[in-house]
């Protein structure tokens, strides 16, 4: 447990629990970070702050929701940010926050605060206007690690698109049908984190809590803007691995077609010549052709003549002897042109 006190236009550093209650009972503003539950982390959030049994679970557990609870003292807020998302797999990570009138609480055992401690270090001003703008830079900084991840995500989209048209119609096909399925039941989770945290940060962004000054909720509203950006593109590219899948689908139809195609015109071109070659194998006495000296050759060269003649007129129908132009590998999906 490490705490950060404005003393003056200073800030001091420490970790003793009586130095942090008397600094909460003088009603000096204070950040502080919990680590690892220990007695006096309990003492400091049952005994000093007088948290609500509740929150104290919840901020020693782990949540997979976000979450907005108001309180009479304080305003308890869990976030979430996305680490990594990577082969259709995310990194959900979570950060607590507790806002008082003069006190701000946070639980962040991934390092999402470092850069606010870092700037609170250089300019101790940011909690001289209070916890709703420490809180604020705080949360501003959460979202803002969503978008090197959704980057990421985009470039995987595109390759994954330009993957399905090169090789969902071969041997590799199945794998890549394994990739599309994960990238959407990720980005199904990536949406259903954002849906509810976009509707703390849209209350959050109205001012309806005393622990958020009217004139701090623009601020707020800047950090929903930014959210609700993330939120869009998590909407958007579940939409093109929808149409990855689609294509996905369509590539692999028309490759059975294809085969069918193929074999259709392999049994068709081997029917007649499977009728005239069980003709001659009945073994009827008289037959005519039987006893004729050119009656194998003529009847090898009536099987040639039907199948040249079979495949001449699937050529003149365009049955066969004409493919389709491959797909450029760099070809875009989206690209129109």
């Amino acid at each position: 447990m490490h705490a950060r006190i404005l003393d003056g236009d200073k800030l001091r550093l420490t970790s003793d629990l009586q130095e942090i209650r008397t600094a909460i009972e003088g009603k000096q503003l204070i950040w502080v970070e919990l680590e690892k539950q220990g007695e006096d982390c309990d003492t400091l959030l049952a005994d000093v702050l007088h948290l609500h049994p509740l929150t104290i679970e919840d901020i020693w557990s782990t949540r997979s929701a976000p979450k907005l609870e108001d309180y009479d003292n304080y305003l308890y807020v869990i976030v979430h940010t996305v680490r990594a998302a990577k082969h259709g797999k995310f990194e959900l990570v979570e950060l607590d926050v507790v806002i008082g009138q003069t006190f701000v609480i946070t639980h962040d055992p991934s390092g999402l605060v470092d850069d606010v401690r870092e700037e609170l270090e250089r300019s101790p001003r940011l909690l001289g206007k209070g916890p709703a703008w420490l809180t604020h830079a705080i949360l501003d900084h959460a979202v803002d690690r969503y978008l090197p991840v959704i980057d990421d995500l985009d470039t995987e989209i595109e390759d994954l698109e330009n993957e399905v048209l090169r090789k969902a119609g071969t041997r590799q096909g199945p794998p890549i049908l394994r990739k599309i399925l994960g990238f959407k039941r990720m980005l199904l989770g990536l949406r259903r984190v954002a849906i509810h945290q976009r509707e703390i940060l849209l209350r959050l962004s109205r001012g309806e809590f005393d622990e958020i000054p009217h004139e701090a909720a623009p601020f707020y509203r800047d950090v929903y803007d930014h959210f609700l950006r993330v939120n869009d593109l998590v909407e958007s590219y579940r939409d093109l691995v929808t149409s990855a899948l689609e294509a996905y689908l369509s590539v692999q139809s028309n490759r059975m077609n294809d085969i069918m195609k193929t074999l259709t015109l392999i049994s068709t071109v081997m029917l007649p010549i499977t009728f005239i070659a069980g003709l001659y194998g009945m073994n009827f006495k008289h037959m005519p052709e039987l006893d004729v000296m050119w009656g194998y050759p003529a009847a090898v060269g009536l099987m040639a003549a039907v199948t040249v003649g079979i495949l001449f007129w699937f050529r003149h129908k365009g049955w066969i002897g004409k493919r389709e132009a491959d797909i450029p590998e760099d070809l875009d999906p989206g690209d129109n042109g």
